[in-house]
Protein backbone atom coordinates (compact mmCIF):
# COMPACT_ATOMS: atom_id res chain seq x y z
CA UNK A 1 0.00 0.00 0.00
CA UNK A 2 3.17 2.39 0.43
CA UNK A 3 4.67 1.58 -2.62
CA UNK A 4 1.85 2.25 -4.19
CA UNK A 5 1.44 5.36 -2.59
CA UNK A 6 4.95 6.51 -3.23
CA UNK A 7 4.42 5.37 -6.59
CA UNK A 8 0.89 8.12 -7.20
CA UNK A 9 3.08 10.64 -5.89
CA UNK A 10 6.08 10.51 -8.25
CA UNK A 11 3.86 10.26 -11.05
CA UNK A 12 1.96 13.21 -9.62
CA UNK A 13 5.10 15.06 -9.53
CA UNK A 14 6.53 14.26 -12.81
CA UNK A 15 3.37 15.45 -14.33
CA UNK A 16 3.12 18.68 -12.46
CA UNK A 17 7.15 19.38 -13.50
CA UNK A 18 6.22 18.23 -17.13
CA UNK A 19 3.54 20.58 -16.97
CA UNK A 20 5.54 23.44 -15.98
CA UNK A 21 8.26 22.84 -18.74
CA UNK A 22 5.66 22.76 -21.38
CA UNK A 23 4.04 26.05 -20.32
CA UNK A 24 7.65 27.77 -19.81
CA UNK A 25 8.58 26.85 -23.81
CA UNK A 26 7.34 30.38 -25.33
CA UNK A 27 5.04 30.18 -28.17
CA UNK A 28 7.22 32.15 -31.18
CA UNK A 29 9.87 29.75 -32.28
CA UNK A 30 10.33 28.55 -35.00
CA UNK A 31 10.38 24.47 -35.07
CA UNK A 32 13.39 22.78 -36.78
CA UNK A 33 12.37 21.52 -40.23
CA UNK A 34 11.50 18.53 -40.49
CA UNK A 35 14.05 16.37 -43.35
CA UNK A 36 12.18 15.55 -46.44
CA UNK A 37 12.30 12.31 -48.65
CA UNK A 38 16.12 11.40 -48.00
CA UNK A 39 15.83 9.07 -51.37
CA UNK A 40 14.59 12.13 -53.64
CA UNK A 41 17.05 14.55 -51.77
CA UNK A 42 20.03 11.67 -52.52
CA UNK A 43 18.59 11.33 -56.64
CA UNK A 44 18.28 15.26 -57.05
CA UNK A 45 22.00 15.51 -55.57
CA UNK A 46 22.92 12.71 -57.72
CA UNK A 47 21.09 14.10 -61.34
CA UNK A 48 22.96 17.38 -60.22
CA UNK A 49 26.50 15.66 -59.92
CA UNK A 50 25.82 13.56 -63.04
CA UNK A 51 25.89 10.35 -61.67
CA UNK A 52 23.45 8.25 -62.33
CA UNK A 53 21.77 6.77 -59.31
CA UNK A 54 21.02 3.08 -58.77
CA UNK A 55 18.42 0.85 -58.63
Amino acid sequence: MIRLLITGLFAYATYRIAKEIIKDVPDNFDPLPVPGDERATLRRQSAATGVAPRG
